[in-house]
């Protein structure tokens, strides 16, 4: 496929955004049918935020080509063969993961709630309310449907010549990126790239190249609908709005403390012991583990999301040494900011002890075969999440010189349960999420040992 020539000549019919309700990160689905089964009747409300506030997405997007793709999104509905994939696949090794009764309520009943939609001080204000198993699919639908609209409006900018530029200089990092992880023994990395993605073809042409390229060091995508057609591994577990709508449904600061256990409690219970990947950082990673019950450290693994993850992988693993349980055995996955550099100082830091160099030093495949320079001494099993910068990375690549393809940061989070306001206080200040009083309250209960104060990235 000539992506540069499909660029240019984009056709509304043969490329809409979202082209199946598959088109979300894995998680989203386990979380609804967690939620179909555990909340059926609660109500959540989600709204659009822009942390890159110097980009003016309500001017730089048409707000009638948004609604557009927004109602094709709401019009779609589960294709029969879609809903025998997700029946009859093994997930995570166990086939059945997904419940009879939860797949024909998709194919029976399932809607997307309606949506408040304008432009407010030059950026979108997007909001969706109803029940929650109505508005949770719609954080990646609304996300990838904006950052590829932001993409367009910049491609039509371009000349079908500088076109073939910008993909031939982003082909061109894409092919170094992997030939520098293409070999390294023990890799494990995989797609994590769909709400931020430059476009749904571009994202399909990262995961092709991956899939061929690195083999089995590349484990699977998080974007359902890729690996449903490109049969690769769905990899995804659970997202921060579980423990978030727990927290807001809380009566007292002492129920607001251990609703992130409740929930816990809760989706095991769901998956029988399967599908055990913590993510502990809605309120604080170390005030969760200093609180957890015994009972957690015989979950799987952890995913970091916003702390450093060289110092949160070795909080985890001397949390996990003082219950007795041996870390090599557990999975480690970090998801944010990552790229190349950054993916290989992790995997050679979590890989074993290193005898000559520092983690950062591990730049290609020819340094880890170097026996010389560490121990096969596996202190946890490392993953990485690679998401923005694999499947958005066009910094620089314009022929025209501005940065209209640069990633910017941009979320939709769970702001209300029930009519209660939602918090995140994450493991860094900068993304916390929630009313002021809030927020205060949240500190007050939670504490904020271990938070950073650290500048978003994309």
């Amino acid at each position: 496929m000539n992506i540069a020539r499909r660029a240019h000549d984009h056709n509304w019919e043969l490329d809409p955004i979202t082209r199946s309700l598959l088109d979300t990160d894995f998680y989203k689905l386990l979380m609804l049918q967690f939620i179909w089964k555990r909340f059926p009747r609660t109500r959540a409300t989600f709204a659009l935020q822009n942390r890159t506030a110097q980009v003016r997405l309500g001017e730089t997007i048409e707000i009638g080509e948004l609604r557009e793709q927004l109602e094709n999104t709401r019009r779609l509905r589960f294709h029969k063969s879609e809903l025998i994939w997700l029946a009859g696949n093994t997930f995570y090794g166990k086939r059945g993961i997904f419940e009879p009764d939860f797949l024909e309520w998709l194919d029976r009943d399932f809607r997307l709630s309606e949506y408040e939609l304008s432009v407010v001080d030059g950026q979108i204000a997007l909001r969706f309310d109803g029940l929650w198993t109505e508005t949770t699919l719609w954080e990646i639908y609304a996300l990838s449907a904006i950052d590829e609209l932001k993409t367009r409006a910049a491609l039509k900018n371009l000349t079908e010549f500088e076109l073939d530029i910008l993909y031939a200089r982003a082909k061109t990092r894409l092919w170094e990126k992997m030939e520098r992880l293409r070999g390294v023994p023990g890799l494990s990395v995989s797609d994590f790239g769909t709400r931020r993605r430059h476009s749904f073809l571009w994202h399909e042409y990262v995961v092709k190249a991956m899939s061929d390229v690195l083999g089995a060091s590349f484990t699977g995508s998080s974007n359902t609908y890729l690996a449903y057609t490109h049969d690769l591994e769905a990899i995804g577990t659970n997202a921060h709005e579980l423990a978030m709508a727990l927290a807001a449904l809380s009566d007292t600061d002492g129920e607001l403390r251990t609703a992130q256990y409740r929930l816990l409690e809760l989706w095991q219970q769901t998956y029988q012991g399967e599908l055990l990947i913590l993510l502990p950082d809605t309120f604080g990673t170390t005030q969760f583990l200093a609180g957890a019950p015994e009972w957690v450290a015989d979950w799987t693994g952890q995913r970091i999301d916003s702390k450093d993850p060289f110092a949160a992988g070795d909080e985890y693993i001397a949390w996990l040494a003082a219950r007795g349980r041996e870390a090599r055995r557990k999975r480690l996955i970090a998801s944010d900011a990552l790229d190349v550099d950054r993916i290989l100082a992790l995997h050679a830091y979590f890989a074993g002890k290193i005898l000559a160099g520092k983690p950062e030093d591990f730049r290609s495949a020819a340094d880890f075969l170097d026996e010389r320079r560490w121990l096969p001494d596996r202190r946890i099993r490392f993953s990485a999440g690679w998401g923005t910068l694999l499947t958005n990375d066009f910094r620089n690549c314009n022929p025209q010189g501005n940065d209209g393809f640069h990633p910017i940061s941009l979320v939709c989070k769970l702001v209300a349960v029930d009519g209660r306001p939602a918090v995140k206080l994450s493991d860094n200040r900068q993304k916390t999420m929630g009313p002021a009083e809030e927020i205060e309250r949240y500190r007050r209960v939670f504490g904020v040992e271990g938070i950073a104060d650290v500048a978003v990235e994309a």
